[in-house]
């Protein structure tokens, strides 16, 4: 399964369809939609996103088991550093390899302040390049403190993440270089919303492998990508989430198109959503899709 989703990362198209388990005891019914409308079909993978926000939800690592059972298509399953020390850490990786969840997206996670929770306080020890220490351990055969197992665990897949842009592009290749260096096999950007920038980020990405000198330290770059439909979220990610940019062309038409009304926002939303994902395909076919659960829209963008 996992050997199949990592050829198509480096040698095929590659598709995966982002899921934000809910606030909810059970993660089913996100599946049953994905199920209807015949999603699963249409990507290479899933994965599941870790208490986005700081904000109490379901667990990604039983989130992306039960998304394999149902579909037999692999998950990378996200773990932050906020939640958990390199005890927990470690301990989640054992109970995970052995129901076959075993590509896991490393980040470092949201500040515990802003969580939903009564003083949540982050663990944090350090940032998500522990975690990915701890997979090529475990991958080695051994914990963190280099203690072998009883029992290998099987193979692990490192996932990181980078932010799609920086004023000093330089920056983002440095991060790249790090999480490359530290045993990420692929690396998904924060949604982009300009193919000039796609460009940028590929050419810093090879830049970053070379830099890294070693064959088997080199990683893939996924395209993150998010369909803006209201003027209201183009505005939020351009002014309060670091790290995207979206271009002044995506703001001025959506602010046109909500003058007009509701169905005309939606369609000139979709209608650049559904052109920059095509643009990027035709560019670099290996995107993560992200719609915050919103998965008719995420069918229409494959479709």
């Amino acid at each position: 399964m996992f050997d199949a989703l990592i050829n198509k990362l480096k040698n095929d198209t590659y598709i995966t369809l982002e899921t934000t388990p809910g606030h909810a005891a059970k993660f089913t019914p996100v599946i049953d939609k994905i199920e209807a409308l015949d999603l699963h079909k249409m990507v290479d993978g899933f994965s599941t996103t870790d208490n986005p926000l700081a904000k109490l939800k379901f667990n990604a690592l039983f989130g992306a088991r039960l998304l394999q059972k149902r579909f037999n298509k692999p998950v990378i399953a996200t773990m932050s550093m906020r939640d958990r020390n390199k005890i927990a850490l470690q301990s989640d990786l054992l109970g995970a390899n052995e129901f076959d969840v075993r590509a896991i997206l490393a980040l470092t996670g949201d500040p515990a302040n802003i969580s939903d929770q009564p003083n949540a306080k982050g663990v944090f020890e350090t940032d998500s390049t522990l975690l990915l220490e701890i997979i090529s351990a475990f991958n080695a055969g051994m914990d963190y403190a280099a203690k072998p197992f009883n029992e290998r665990p099987e193979h692990i897949y490192p996932f990181a993440v980078v932010n799609s842009y920086a004023k000093n592009p330089k920056t983002l290749q440095k991060k790249m270089q790090k999480k490359i260096k530290h045993g990420a096999i692929g690396i998904i950007t924060q949604p982009l919303y300009d193919i000039e920038n796609a460009k940028q980020l590929l050419e810093l990405k090879e830049q970053a492998n070379k830099e890294c000198c070693s064959e088997d330290k080199s990683a893939e770059l996924i395209l993150g990508m998010f369909p803006i439909t209201k003027l209201r979220t183009a505005q939020f990610l351009s002014s309060h989430v670091p790290g995207i940019n979206v271009p002044p062309c995506w703001l001025d038409k959506l602010r046109e198109a909500h003058a007009k009304g509701v169905e005309e926002e939606y369609k000139v939303g979709f209608e650049l959503s559904k052109k920059l994902f095509d643009d990027l395909k035709a560019l670099h076919p290996k995107i993560h899709l992200m719609t915050a659960n919103q998965f008719s829209i995420a069918k229409e963008i494959l479709v």
